[in-house]
């Protein structure tokens, strides 16, 4: 398949409370090329689509392109999440389904109207029975119930039926002359548990007809403007999905603003282990990357437990913005109040005559809040000195950086906390920034705890405009790598330009044959080509979790092959380096364990008293990124032809038998430009059939590396 032309462009746009910023990326380097920020829409005819429009055409104009050199366009928006925020929400016909003893689980269902979207507004839902879905007359009495009493959009609900959808499928059938947009609840989560399934599908169904007409708007408008590529939705996991999949699911998209920013530190940045801290003026979102993957959990909606997947995202009050709090000669606190919602403006960004004469002073921001935020009065006004401050006055923030300003103007506004403290500028500023990343500090420890995360390959990577703010401080005080990402105020829109096309399937099978797990492994790899991937680009990662019986897999798949010639490939020498440095020690200690064309395998040896040494490894791909990591693996390089013999061989010879059954190794296949990662399997036959699945399609001579993880 011949690559795109070098001046195609791939287009993300974010769709944020205020403003839309857009970036065109260029399809062959990934490299960015344009960004534009435009007001976001909400109050035009059009809606969010005008924006979307209007910062498309200032991005081609400002590129010198045309809509037809548009490659990719996806966008991400906080539409659905304002929606459940503000109560502003369609109202809700469930359909029960069941009879005897089965009809009293569906009608309890009705207490589903009891959830509460806003303060003192409750969801819109009316619910109706049928026990028995063939009867379309009771289907259609049923129907009118709840549209006479006020529905716009239905569910159809029935124990069970992500194994018998068969009722389910039968009232949204006979529902179909009423023209109403309708889901049934296996068609939103396929796990057992029928309130937590019908509870993600009415939520789901109470955003779909705001959403639909949106997403009609923006499409509309989109091809009106000349663009023929698909175009595609951010989701909430790090992904995208297809304009078709988001008026199915649009649930999905709720929670995608912070998932946008990590999709762009996971493809932008290429972090293999670590944390991402997106920092805007009043907070900071918090998430983890894991052996290259986005850590992603069951989301907490309207306070109660979904089967929506999200990123596992936590918040902490602190950004750029949060106004510093001083009380007994001390900082003891920064935030939670930001200048930007007490409506002052940044110390740091005044202009020097403005700070002339300033006093300190402290202020309660708004009513109800404790008097202790600083303030400076000077001749030019009331500012807030703030964590931006803080980070200029000691030089943190890069030259050109989106919360740059002029480090003599900073000084001059920390001056005076600095008197009040009895210490200079540098210690007062230091002071602040402490106070503000130990709010931070204690959630990243805590990250890293539950995921476990390697110390030694960690890596902090700052996004959003108040990046400065936060990572170098953070990276200070807890001795972890860090970083600020490139273009770090447009990380989201970097990331739903570059991000993948995204599908997981989780079926509950309670003693899953190898069958069944391929069977699943199939049904997401097809999911995420009809949505628009080259099926030659689509990774799938299964797990099974022997306690839960929950078979998942989680297909990505770029809609074109990325076979771009970067600029700069690193030499043999370059990778060794930085495969010792990441390793923590020095080049001659590491030995090259195998390569392929596109990755090479480092390790070195820790020799440990009494105990057997640790081998720890780094997969580092041709620009010299670490893309894999293990604390302690076997490697062995064979080709597609050998390996299932090979593998067979090792992964009995590294499967561990105790109280906990069995558990063959993690592994993990270099193929080509992926790397494969099996892992999540902990059964030695479900873990070599799918291991001859991903070798299936391959020449038998093409070089293949195997890294295990023996698990304890």
């Amino acid at each position: 398949m011949s690559t795109l032309a070098p001046d195609r462009i791939r287009v993300g746009i974010d769709v944020g409370g205020t403003f839309t910023d857009a970036v065109a990326i260029d399809s062959t380097t990934l490299e960015l090329v344009a960004q534009v920020k435009v007001p976001t829409s909400h109050h035009h005819p059009d809606g969010v689509a005008h924006g979307i429009v209007e910062a498309l055409n200032r991005l081609l104009k400002d590129v010198g392109r045309t809509p037809e050199d548009v490659a990719f366009l996806a966008h991400g928006t906080t539409q659905a999440t304002n929606a459940l925020l503000e109560g502003d929400v369609a109202p809700v016909g469930l359909i029960g389904i069941g009879s005897g003893p089965g009809a009293v689980p569906t009608r309890r269902l009705a207490g589903l109207a009891n959830l509460e979207l806003a303060q003192g507004k409750r969801l819109p839902l009316h619910y109706a029975h049928v026990p028995d879905p063939g009867d379309t007359a009771a289907v259609h009495a049923a129907i009118e119930e709840v549209t006479k009493a006020g529905a716009e959009v239905l569910v159809a609900s029935e124990p069970f039926s992500v194994d018998l959808p068969d009722g389910e499928e039968a009232v949204l059938e006979a529902a179909r002359p009423y023209g109403l947009p309708m889901t049934a609840a296996h068609e939103i989560a396929s796990l057992y548990g029928l309130r937590k399934r019908t509870r993600t599908a009415v939520v789901n169904a109470a955003i779909m007809p705001k959403m639909l007409a949106t997403a009609d708007l923006v499409d509309r408008s989109i091809r009106k403007a000349g663009v023929r590529a698909p175009l595609m939705v951010m989701r909430c996991d790090g992904g995208v999905m297809s304009l078709t999949e988001m008026r199915r699911r649009p649930l999905l998209t709720v929670l995608s603003g912070p998932a946008a920013g990590v999709a762009g530190a996971l493809m932008q940045e290429r972090v293999s282990e670590g944390v991402f801290l997106e920092t805007g003026g009043t907070s900071t979102d918090i998430s983890v990357i894991r052996r290259g993957k986005v850590t992603v959990r069951h989301a907490t909606i309207l306070g109660r437990s979904s089967y929506l997947s999200a990123l596992d995202i936590r918040t902490v009050g602190v950004g750029g913005g949060s106004m510093v709090r001083l009380a007994g000669g001390r900082v003891h606190a920064v935030g939670p109040r930001s200048a930007h919602i007490a409506g002052l403006p940044y110390a740091c960004y005044a202009a020097p005559e403005d700070l002339r004469d300033a006093t300190l002073a402290t202020v309660n921001p708004l009513p109800g809040d404790p008097g202790d935020y600083v303030v400076l009065d000077a001749a030019g006004g009331r500012f807030a000195i703030t964590m931006t401050c803080a980070a200029n006055a000691l030089g943190r923030v890069p030259r050109g950086d989106f919360a740059a300003g002029d480090p003599t103007v900073a000084v001059a506004a920390l001056t005076p906390l600095a008197r009040a403290l009895g210490t200079d500028v540098e210690g007062a500023a230091t002071r602040v920034l402490d106070a503000g990343v130990r709010q931070v500090r204690d959630v990243v420890d805590a990250l890293i705890g539950d995921y476990r995360l390697d110390r030694d390959a960690t890596v902090l990577v700052g996004g959003g405009g108040g990046a400065a703010a936060v990572t170098p401080q953070l990276a200070a005080a807890t001795g972890l790598e860090g970083r600020i990402a490139a273009h770090n105020e447009v990380i989201s829109p970097i990331g739903v330009a570059l991000a993948l096309v995204r599908e997981q399937v989780e079926r509950i099978i309670p003693g899953a044959t190898q069958e069944q797990i391929l069977g699943v492994r199939a049904e997401a790899e097809t999911a995420v080509v009809a949505q628009g991937a080259t099926p030659d680009a689509v990774e799938v990662e299964v797990t099974v979790d022997p306690q839960t019986n929950t078979v998942r897999a989680v297909a990505t798949g770029a809609t074109e092959l990325r076979t771009q010639d970067r600029a700069h490939r690193t030499d043999d020498g370059e990778r060794l380096v930085a495969a010792a440095a990441s390793l923590k020690t020095d080049p001659s200690a590491v030995d090259v364990l195998a390569a392929t064309p596109a990755h090479t395998v480092y390790g070195t040896t820790l020799r440990r008293r009494f105990r057997k040494p640790r081998r720890p490894v780094r997969v580092l791909d041709a620009d010299g990124v670490v893309r894999l990591h293990a604390a302690d693996a076997q490697v062995a390089s064979t080709t597609v032809g050998a390996a299932p013999e090979l593998l067979t061989r090792l992964i009995h010879e590294s499967t561990s038998y105790g109280d906990g059954g069995v558990r063959a190794p993690a592994l993990r296949l270099l193929l080509g430009s992926r790397i494969a990662d099996l892992s999540g399997v902990l059964e030695a036959g479900p873990l070599l059939a799918l291991a001859r699945s991903e070798l299936g399609s391959r020449a038998a001579d093409e070089p293949v590396i195997a890294v295990l993880e023996p698990r304890s």
